[in-house]
C-alpha cells in the first residue's frame, strides 16, 4: 500500500474569513468544493505545503463527525523575522497566544497565534548567530 500527496484539514465557521486570512499569508486556493452551489471546503498551497480549510457544517452534515476547537495540532509557519509575522497576523484577524520569545539556547525565535477559528500557529525564525 502506497500513500502520498499528504495534507492538513483544519474545520472552520466562516470559509470566507478563514480563506481570506490565510490567503493574507500568502496561501493560494487551488481546489473548491462546494455543495448545491456553496464553497464548503477550500485547498491552498504555500511553498508546497497544502492546507485544507472545511467548514463544521459540512463536516457534521456531509460525513456525520462533531469537529471541536482544535488544541491537538498547530499550523507551523516559517519566517525570516518573527515579530513582524506576528505582528502581521495579528493585523490580519488573529489572536496572540503566546508573545514572541527565544527558545533553544537563543538558536530560534518563536511565538503563537491562533487564527479566526482558534487553530494555533507557531510562527517560529532561526536567530542569526554573531
Amino acid at each position: 500500500m502506497k500513500f502520498e500527496t499528504p495534507q492538513v484539514n483544519i474545520y472552520v465557521e466562516n470559509l470566507e474569513i478563514s480563506r481570506r486570512f490565510y490567503e493574507r499569508i500568502g496561501f493560494k486556493v487551488t481546489f473548491t468544493a462546494e455543495i448545491h452551489g456553496k464553497p464548503v471546503h477550500h485547498e491552498m498551497v504555500l511553498d508546497g505545503f497544502t492546507l485544507g480549510i472545511a467548514t463544521r457544517e459540512s463536516a457534521r452534515e456531509e460525513h456525520g463527525l462533531s469537529p471541536g476547537k482544535n488544541s491537538g495540532c498547530e499550523i507551523v509557519l516559517w519566517t525570516e523575522n518573527t515579530d513582524e509575522a506576528v505582528h502581521f497576523l495579528l493585523e490580519g484577524g488573529a489572536t496572540i497566544l503566546s508573545e514572541p520569545h527565544n527558545f533553544l539556547d537563543g538558536r530560534l525565535r518563536v511565538g503563537w497565534v491562533s487564527d479566526p477559528d482558534e487553530n494555533p500557529i507557531q510562527v517560529v525564525s532561526k536567530i542569526v548567530q554573531k
